[in-house]
């Protein structure tokens, strides 16, 4: 699908849009949550954390004391995580409600001390939200956005994507193969890939993906500064906010220019911009890290590769489970309880934060049989990779697709595809909070592979 594009002047952004807040960044909970929960283990990078493993049996529900002295409660449980992500009484609005993982812990304490008085938890005096953080939003303020965006992700313009998309993964395979027989999988197939496709769905110059992609990963780096993710969020905000301007100016067949068109009222600049970012984020870094994670995960199971090669029909069992499998969110969302709510076992105090584990949920032994098992013919179970409720990511048909495609001609055009490097020497994105490997060192056609055969 061809989209009309354009070439984002960052230093032309429209000066009334507001950058984004700093509270509503989710690399605050990544720092405040302790490290075994969090580092996947070397040894086999595809497994829960080892403080998410040593909880396993301990109960669906469990508190979990961050680094702020808060304590939040620690979702492991399939049902329980379901029950949290589908009730209102777990909210995801961080303007209104304080969450745990994005405090100061004076703020903590202020907490504490108000609840040891016997106050009620209540909300921030906010009479609407003006910003497009829909991910960070309750209805109705998240229906209106989240309805809006479903018209522009239909399923009808999502598989009409398929054969742009087995283009571009074909295209890039062939580059591979034509520069050697050897190849970083992240930079060469695994992140074009979705980025190619986000663009062309937002109107972004794909010329311009340098720019939006080192500044995403900043932005999602635990390790940075404050000052540069600061610098990264600024400089990819200008650079949407001046994309959003160019779209009111001449509109195209992109799904900005559609929101811009149809929503009524209209939305503002600000909201377009929050909602853009929110978009071209996730719409290339979790794809990628799963499509270079994903080849990493098969071809550490030669008889999965197999089984895959043997019957190619099997992909779409394979991409479910390796969701599953992989769940590469680095621990999962958070929830505020805005009452009381008894979940798992216990009882959840109205204003603690829930987090949801979704590494460990989708390993959950209720529901799945030797769950640590990598199993491209698995009997289907639903989990909990793409969320649940009325936060379900909005765009997973199209990462399905990508990953149908993408594992599909992977493993098609390049049969004797093998890791270049011993395994242990795959760097893992445990600093960043989509987890993933930085690079996946591959080679094929009689190239030496780490054994030296």
């Amino acid at each position: 699908m061809d989209a009309p594009t354009h070439h984002a002047d960052p230093e032309q952004a429209p000066e009334h849009v507001a950058e984004p807040s700093p509270e509503q960044s989710p690399s605050a909970m990544r720092r405040l949550i302790p490290e075994e929960m969090l580092e996947r283990p070397a040894a086999c990078p595809f497994d829960p954390a080892p403080g998410l493993a040593r909880r396993r049996g301990q109960g669906p529900v469990q508190p979990l004391e961050l680094h702020n002295g808060a304590v939040a409660w620690l979702v492991t449980g399939f049902d329980e995580a379901r029950s949290v992500l589908a009730d209102a009484r777990f909210s995801a609005d961080r303007v209104r409600y304080r969450d745990a993982t994005q405090l100061q812990p004076h703020e903590v304490a202020e907490m504490a001390a108000a609840a040891e008085r016997g106050e009620p938890v209540c909300p921030a005096p906010v009479d609407s939200r003006a910003d497009g953080m829909f991910v960070f939003m309750d209805p109705p303020e998240h229906t209106r956005l989240r309805r809006l965006l479903t018209g522009q992700f239909t399923v009808r313009r999502m598989k009409a994507l398929e054969s742009r998309v087995t283009e571009i993964a074909v295209e890039h395979i062939e580059a591979m193969k034509a520069a050697g027989t050897a190849a970083d999988l992240v930079p060469a197939y695994a992140l074009p890939l979705p980025s190619l496709v986000i663009c062309e769905l937002l109107g972004v110059d794909y010329a311009d993906r340098d720019r939006f992609q080192v500044n995403t990963s900043i932005a999602l780096n635990a390790n940075a500064s404050d000052e540069d993710r600061a610098r990264a969020g600024g400089e990819l905000y200008g650079f949407i906010a001046q994309l959003v301007a160019a779209k009111r100016a001449a509109p195209g067949e992109d799904i900005i220019s559609g929101l811009i068109q149809d929503a009524e009222p209209p939305l503002s600049d600000a909201q377009l911009v929050d909602v853009a970012l929110v978009l071209l984020g996730a719409g290339h870094e979790t794809t990628a890290n799963m499509l270079a994670l994903g080849a990493f995960a098969l071809l550490q199971n030669p008889d999965q590769v197999a089984a895959l090669r043997d019957d190619p029909a099997v992909v779409d069992n394979a991409v479910e489970e390796l969701l599953r499998y992989l769940s590469i969110v680095q621990l999962g969302v958070s929830r505020v309880a805005t009452e009381q709510v008894a979940l798992g076992g216990v009882t959840v105090p109205a204003g603690a934060t829930v987090i949801v584990a979704t590494p460990e949920v989708n390993r959950d032994t209720r529901h799945w049989t030797d769950p640590d098992r990598l199993d491209v013919h698995r009997d289907r179970v639903p989990h909990l990779a793409f969320g649940h409720g009325v936060h379900q990511c909005l765009g997973q048909q199209l990462a399905r697709i990508e990953m149908r495609v993408g594992f599909t001609e992977l493993l098609r055009r390049l049969p004797d595809l093998r890791l270049a490097v011993p395994a242990t020497e795959v760097p893992l994105r445990n600093d960043m909070l989509i987890f993933g490997v930085h690079s996946l060192p591959v080679a094929w056609s009689g190239a030496p592979g780490p054994d030296g055969s």
